[in-house]
Order: structure tokens, then C-alpha cells, then sequence
């Protein structure tokens, strides 16, 4: 009998314990790919000087400072998205809607191949940042508390489905989206540095 309820205690605590959305594998992916997205932006923003962050190609192209500030006003209004998607009750039968993977997640929106223009509120002169460290500031403090959500929670990311201009995801994938976005703008900001009138300091 002792054992018997020894045995009926671990699957208790078990199913108390389990995580009911996603697995540790996806979770670590998850954290990695964030972690990496983030150091991506910070290894081409570099040590830039002022002249080299402000550097235009052209009249109608954004500087490395403006992609900077794309970056920290989309995150900031992304993780809002994902804020009210957790908010709202559960919708597992919109999870038909999702066209794409995990991987397509991570892959398809990085690609700079299909350009696509940003909504006014987060053009970089409507970001509310002024200098390229305020960008910084807020993207290093949004990305901070996705990967704590990511590492952390035992909410249904699975099971609450966003819907944005380009389709369905349920919360891990704009997650996935929230670091693929930023891997984007990180490789626009190496374009404008490969641009041959780029200043050389």
C-alpha cells in the first residue's frame, strides 16, 4: 500500500509539473534563437560613429540608426500582440489557420528577398526614439523579458492564436517572429554598410 501511494504521489506531481504546450526541445530552441537574433542586431550595429549610423544610401533607404529604431518600436509593439493574444481566452480551433512551420517562422520572414513596406507607426521617425542608444535600451529590455516568457512560462502558447496581416500564429511561433523580424532589419543594416558610399568612420 506504502508503495502504491508513493507511485500515485510522482504522477500527481507530475502532472502538476509537466509542460502542457511545449517541449523542452522547442523551448530551447526558442531561447537560442532569440539569444542569437539579439546578438545578430548587436554585432552589425557594432561601434558604429555618428556619421556611420546615420549614413543614407539614399533619400528613400533607412539609415542604420533608423533600422535600429524600426527594430526597438517593432519589438516593443510585437510582444504587445503577443501580450493580448496570451490575454485572451484560448482558440485552439483557430490553430487550422496556421499555414506555416515553426521553420518557415524562422526562415521565410528573415528573408530580405520579398521587401514589404513597414505600417506608419513603426517607421523609425514615428518610434518615439531619438538616438540610437533609447532604441537599444527598449530592444534589449523587450527581448529580456521575451526569453524569461520563452525559458519560464506554463501558459498554452499553442493554444492562443494570433492573427496578423500575413496570416495566423499561435504564441511560440511570434515568439519565432519577434526574432526573425529582428534578424531581418539586422541584414538591412549590413546592407547599408556594404553600400560603397558608406562612410569609412
Amino acid at each position: 500500500m506504502k508503495k502504491l501511494f508513493t507511485i500515485l504521489a510522482v504522477l500527481i506531481l507530475v502532472a502538476f509539473t509537466a509542460d502542457p504546450t511545449i517541449s523542452k526541445s522547442e523551448r530551447k530552441t526558442a531561447t537560442s534563437f532569440l539569444k542569437d537574433s539579439e546578438k545578430n542586431v548587436m554585432k552589425a550595429l557594432g561601434n558604429l560613429s555618428e556619421q556611420q549610423l546615420r549614413y543614407k544610401p539614399a533619400p528613400d533607404k533607412w539609415s542604420v540608426e533608423e533600422c535600429m529604431m524600426h527594430i526597438a518600436v517593432s519589438e516593443k509593439m510585437l510582444a504587445g500582440m503577443l501580450d493580448q493574444a496570451m490575454k485572451a481566452a484560448a482558440n485552439p480551433e483557430k490553430r487550422a489557420d496556421i499555414k506555416m512551420t515553426d521553420a518557415d517562422v524562422m526562415t521565410k520572414i528573415e528573408d530580405r528577398t520579398n521587401k514589404v513596406k513597414t505600417m506608419t507607426p513603426l517607421e523609425p521617425q514615428n518610434s518615439g526614439f531619438h538616438t540610437t542608444e533609447e532604441a537599444v535600451t527598449s530592444f534589449k529590455e523587450n527581448r529580456g523579458k521575451l526569453i524569461d516568457l520563452v525559458q519560464n512560462t506554463n501558459m498554452d502558447l499553442r493554444n492562443h492564436v494570433a492573427t496578423l496581416a500575413f496570416g495566423s500564429l499561435d504564441s511560440y511561433q511570434m515568439a519565432l517572429f519577434i526574432g526573425a523580424h529582428s534578424n531581418r532589419h539586422a541584414a538591412q543594416m549590413r546592407e547599408v554598410m556594404a553600400d560603397p558610399g558608406f562612410p569609412k568612420k
